[in-house]
């Protein structure tokens, strides 16, 4: 584990100190989104800001997609997590098991000062109005796609051809990067946070502008 004054630790922690400042933006709570393409560690990431933030929650969206609406969620997260919160009430949702294929539980979720919302379409439109901060995980889709999938296995290399397509075709209608406040850069150092990202051609360019995504897969 890397010491307090580590530069990666020094990056998170002066990070979580300016989100606390942030004035709320969901009711009581200052909601952050980390989105980026599968693959590009935002679960890690969020994990040690949220450890940065004293342990601040962090809701999976693999806890509200399921097989069947991979990207189709918007509404069941608005009704059981963000207007409950909006209203300074505990939010209640049943996490999705991807092995069993059903949802489990509820799970509470109380209005926590600071909530990282992390997974994949966080910064879709419809949850930017309640979000403080949206951070992007900047690594080109191809490089985080090659690192999911070496993590995942050739077991779930069926899901990740269907996961590729969906993906594709919700940043070509819905992207988040170009309304990213920061973005997150990993290195052999840690993290490093940009702020105001600009737009200039790349490698994820055509993903998160308006190509046809019919013929993307």
């Amino acid at each position: 584990m890397p010491s307090p004054h580590h530069p990666s630790e020094t990056v998170l922690h002066d990070l979580a100190s300016r989100l606390r400042r942030l004035p709320p933006s969901c009711g009581p709570v200052r909601l952050i989104g980390v989105d980026g393409h599968a693959g590009s560690g935002k679960s890690t990431f969020a994990g040690r800001l949220a450890t940065a933030l004293g342990d601040a929650p962090v809701l999976h969206l693999d806890d509200i997609a399921t097989h069947e609406e991979l990207f189709a969620w918007t509404g069941r997260l608005l009704d059981q997590v963000v207007e409950p919160l909006r209203r300074g009430e505990a939010a209640r949702y049943a996490p999705y098991d991807w092995t069993a294929r059903s949802f489990g539980p509820l799970r509470e979720l109380p209005p926590a000062p600071v909530i990282l919302l992390e997974g994949v379409g966080a910064g879709r439109r419809a949850l930017r109005p309640y979000l403080a901060r949206l951070l992007w995980m900047e690594l080109p889709h191809n490089e985080a796609w090659t690192r999911g999938r070496r993590r995942d296995g050739e077991a779930l290399g069926e899901f990740w051809a269907g996961w590729v397509c969906a993906e594709r075709r919700h940043f070509l209608q819905d992207p988040s990067r170009p309304f990213a406040d920061l973005l997150v850069r990993q290195s052999s150092e840690g993290y490093e946070v940009l702020s105001k990202p600009a737009e200039t051609s790349g490698p994820d360019q055509f993903i998160t502008h308006g190509d046809d995504p019919s013929a993307m897969c």
